[in-house]
């Protein structure tokens, strides 16, 4: 019991997210899980990104590994993924109505977005809004 709970608060590790993800990319299932997490950040100046996608959607397929690349890049910055079809709620919250849409938040508060498989356009704005 004591493992469940601890994965359920932890992270990572966590049954409800993807385990081949980067640590700095983590990927929400429920709502619950997902409401958890973005509380836990938007007090924060950290820049978090959410990236909406589909499991059917082949530009959010093409985006993964640049995605994972730049969770990477960027250890200061906070990326999310979750899937529009599990968290259709999450996503009409966000207005994310094409996939893959990233939207970039600071302080809970939108700061960007982009909407499309622009892996240059998304790596240009997180430059920018990561610092500060």
């Amino acid at each position: 019991m004591g493992s469940v709970l601890a994965s359920f608060f932890n992270g990572p590790n966590s049954a409800e997210e993807d385990s081949s993800s980067s640590s700095l990319l983590q990927t929400f299932h429920s709502a619950p899980r997902w409401q958890l997490h973005f509380d836990s950040v938007k007090e924060t100046s950290k820049l978090m990104v959410i990236d909406f996608s589909a499991s059917w959607c082949g530009p959010c397929k093409l985006m993964e590994p640049a995605l994972s690349a730049m969770a990477d890049k960027f250890s200061d910055v906070e990326f999310a993924k979750l899937d529009v079809d599990q968290l259709p709620d999450v996503a009409q919250e966000f207005g994310a109505q094409a996939m893959p849409t990233f939207v970039l938040l600071k302080k809970g508060k939108e700061v960007d977005r982009v909407v499309g498989a622009k892996k240059d356009e998304l790596e240009k704005k997180i430059d920018k809004y990561r610092c500060c």
